[in-house]
């Protein structure tokens, strides 16, 4: 699959694609705060950071109005909708760009869907009541991560894997064919391995030595490790100094077949994964 329709934008994936993170929640782990406040000065802080991160090369934005970092608080519906609709909206009737909304309710996907998103980006896999059927009725595409644990606030809780790699592919499959059987197709479908998510420095750094493997489900792989903890812990860094660390694992999942790079650097991170493409492609994309 090489074309994803996005609502009434499309993306090409048939080469690697760049979406740069928007966070409008307090607790973000990484920039957590800087956009927060359901206010009209919000709002256009975050056209500008939106507009920013297009023109350094970003095809998508993902727009989250709830943390989901370890040991997260949950936030209520109305919170999440007053955060992100707003935003959704002002970047619709500005940018061209596909627009992604980071979110697990039903509720926000449908009103997320109506303001202009062009994907469900969602952590926990449609596992919320109404969530599957919220995202067939849209017929938008989604993408589903693995988590271990039941929410973010527990899924650090000493997880533990026999193969990790077996495993997240076995859920990703069983999540395909539950949205086969909601009638949610298959090109519709993004899969992520859920990086940080219920997972010790060792399984992610197995998880993405050995990514490839889930290229066998033959859908295409969003990844997420930009500023993330797995790269603290392997380099000793704080958070905020963890960009070359998060652009080596961006070239290597994109050697490993990753189609969607998801970050908070986006320049960086274009040329990144440019240059990885030039290497694995010659000049053929050119």
């Amino acid at each position: 699959m090489t074309q994803l329709k996005c609502a009434s934008r499309t993306l090409d994936l048939g080469r690697v694609q760049v979406m740069g993170i928007l966070n409008v929640t307090p607790d973000s782990f990484s920039d957590g705060g800087h956009l927060y406040r359901a206010s009209k000065l919000s709002v256009e802080q975050a056209l500008v950071h939106a507009a920013a991160m297009l023109s350094e090369g970003a095809s998508m934005i993902d727009v989250g109005g709830e943390s989901t970092r370890p040991g997260a608080a949950p936030v209520s519906v109305q919170e999440e909708l007053d955060r992100v609709i707003p935003v959704i909206e002002r970047i619709n009737a500005e940018l061209d760009v596909v627009i992604s909304v980071d979110t697990s309710a039903p509720e926000v996907i449908r009103e997320a869907a109506a303001a202009g998103a062009g994907l469900i980006n969602d952590v926990r896999a449609l596992a919320r009541e109404g969530a599957l059927e919220a995202v067939a009725q849209t017929d938008l595409p989604v993408c589903l991560m693995h988590m271990q644990g039941a929410s973010p606030a527990t899924m650090q809780l000493a997880p533990s894997y026999q193969d990790i790699l077996a495993e997240v592919k076995d859920f990703l499959q069983q999540q395909v064919e539950r949205c086969a059987v909601a009638g949610i197709a298959r090109e519709r479908l993004v899969l992520d391995p859920g990086f940080g998510f219920g997972k010790t420095l060792e399984h992610n750094l197995t998880l993405l030595r050995r990514m490839d493997e889930l290229n066998a489900l033959g859908l295409p792989l969003l990844v997420g490790t930009s500023r993330k903890s797995m790269i603290g812990q392997a380099l000793g860094r704080e958070v905020d100094n963890r960009l070359a660390g998060s652009l080596a694992t961006a070239a290597l999942a994109v050697e490993r077949g990753g189609r969607i790079i998801r970050v908070h650097d986006v320049a960086a991170t274009v040329d990144v994964v440019r240059m990885t493409e030039a290497v694995l492609n010659g000049c053929e994309q050119e």
